[in-house]
């Protein structure tokens, strides 16, 4: 269902004569200890689940992560893109399962205007649906889709398993950003990796 509806999204929107713009920069990796170490110094994270969440199972470590992190005093929630996952409501679901408290885990529309103050975002196994060139470029295939705006975040970490493009095949000028770091790996072995290291 849903990537019959991603496919929609994709065909609704861009329609554009020119060229999608270059993408300048490069990918800057980090690891589980610099990710900790701005977790720690955080006081606001927004975590943001995709399909790679599903697929690497780690909803479980997602749950740990978060009850350490609310247990040190620091606020936590979730960002939920309507197509994010295998079909609507995937993300919703899985988290639930993993325990995750339902109140903080909101709709796009509901938590869209917060990442300007939040100091840290984890993007977990997504790239469509945190692409800024939606909004910045209108030669982007996906020009005009909703997207949640991770970017304005101070830091941006993103846990995939390596450099390749999202089920839209469109490079994400996210991953290239200055205040955006690559987590690289499994994302259940990254973030049980982070659990000992938050304090």
């Amino acid at each position: 269902m849903n990537r019959n509806f991603v496919n929609v999204i994709l065909g609704g929107f861009g329609g554009s004569s020119g060229p999608a713009a270059e993408i300048e920069g490069e990918q800057v990796a980090i690891d589980a200890g610099g990710v900790a170490s701005a977790l720690n110094d955080a006081d606001s994270v927004i975590i943001v689940p995709g399909y790679g969440m599903a697929v690497a199972q780690a909803q479980t470590a997602v749950s740990d992560l978060v009850r350490k992190l609310r247990a040190a005093g620091k606020t936590v929630r979730f960002g939920i893109h309507p197509v994010a996952g295998r079909l609507p409501g995937h993300m919703n679901v899985l988290l639930a399962e993993a325990k995750v408290p339902y109140d903080i885990v909101l709709e796009m529309d509901e938590i869209n205007d917060d990442f300007a103050t939040t100091d840290v975002v984890i993007v977990i196994g997504s790239n469509d649906i945190v692409n800024p060139a939606a909004e910045e470029d209108p030669n982007s295939p996906i020009a005009g889709m909703p997207v949640l705006k991770v970017w304005e975040a101070k830091q941006v970490f993103v846990s995939k398993r390596g450099q390749g493009t999202g089920y839209s095949g469109i490079e994400n000028p996210l991953f290239f950003k200055d205040n955006t770091r690559m987590f690289y790996g499994d994302a259940r072995d990254s973030l049980n990796a982070l659990l000992p290291l938050i304090d």
